[in-house]
């Protein structure tokens, strides 16, 4: 690395660069200080990348730079004695034995590249949401160097994706130091899905509780029609058959809390202003809180429908006939 910067330095020299006069070239009062390190993100070193105080010779260049990404040692010495050939009569080595030169790049880990994948994948599929797109790479390199001065370094060309299995092809450009280069990424892109699912069975019958909940992310494929995905839309049900346990939840699976049962002697009531009427019935059907179901006066043996208001209760509505074969009671 340090005989590629110094055979490009020699090149820069003899380029007809002439040095300048030394009250010219440094800031009035400051003496040139060498640096250890130093950060590029361009092809060439420049004197004023090495020194501070560089003045007017600050834009000479002075060694290439190592490849993009990487980063190459060059004596003090060498640097100091190209600075001052330059025009820099006051350069020195500071105590400095090496300078570090790092040639900036934008880096693009495996994980960046499927982010990057499935950006390109939910852009060109309305509807899809990069949160739930699952990416599993399956064709790509573990890291890709961009040229840090191109501000969206990587175009997507084309994307091919079949849903049906979940396979994707990506082609796409990379800006690098010299031009650019292709890049291909391949693997599986899964649309994923929160669903609710039972920490525990919950058995027919039982109450389903929000501590019984949990929410999982699933391919969207293995998730059925209807599948619950709030809380609240489980959360006091019944469970009309036995659940079992991290098993995606519909709306089949629970019921309103059942608080009347078919052929259960309940009590009906009917208010009015000033006047509230009761009387004893049998349940025809079964129901819950805010059902319609049909009661039977066990002394008239007449049939209307009514309300369930709460276990073992139930509301008359005011038209029905039912009113004058109540027993009344004033308030």
């Amino acid at each position: 690395m340090m005989r590629h910067l110094l055979k490009a330095a020699s090149g820069l020299l003899l380029a007809g660069f002439l040095a300048l006069p030394a009250q010219a070239s440094e800031t009035a009062g400051e003496k040139p200080v060498l640096r250890s390190q130093v950060m590029t993100l361009s092809d060439i070193v420049t004197v004023g990348d090495f020194y501070s105080n560089a003045g007017m010779l600050a834009s000479k260049p002075l060694f290439r730079s190592p490849d993009m990404g990487t980063s190459g040692n060059v004596p003090a010495d060498v640097v100091a004695e190209r600075a001052r050939a330059a025009g820099l009569e006051t350069a020195g080595t500071d105590g400095l034995r090496t300078v570090v030169v790092y040639r900036g790049a934008t880096r693009l880990n495996h994980d960046q590249l499927a982010g990057l994948a499935r950006k390109a994948l939910a852009e060109r599929n309305a509807g899809i949401d990069t949160e739930r797109l699952d990416i599993r790479l399956m064709q790509a390199p573990d890291e890709v160097l961009a040229d840090p001065k191109v501000h969206d370094p990587i175009r997507i060309d084309r994307v091919e994706w079949n849903q049906s299995n979940g396979r994707f092809t990506i082609q796409a450009t990379v800006a690098v130091e010299v031009g650019t280069e292709p890049l291909i990424l391949t693997g599986v892109a899964t649309e994923m899905v929160d669903v609710l699912v039972l920490v525990q069975p919950v058995r027919r019958g039982d109450i389903v509780r929000e501590e019984d909940l949990n929410i999982i992310r699933e391919a969207r494929t293995k998730v059925p029609a209807g599948a619950l995905t709030e809380v609240e839309d489980i959360v006091g049900k019944q469970a009309r058959t036995t659940l079992r346990a991290n098993a995606p939840l519909s709306r089949n699976d629970v019921q309103r809390p059942i608080l009347i049962e078919r052929g259960e002697k309940i009590t009906v009531t009917y208010v009015m202003p000033g006047m509230k009427l009761t009387s004893r019935a049998q349940a025809m059907d079964s129901g819950a809180k805010g059902d319609v179901i049909d009661v039977m006066n066990l002394q008239s043996r007449r049939i209307v429908p009514a309300t369930i208001t709460s276990r073992g209760q139930v509301r008359v509505h005011a038209a029905n006939p039912i009113v004058a074969s109540l027993n009344s009671e004033k308030n």
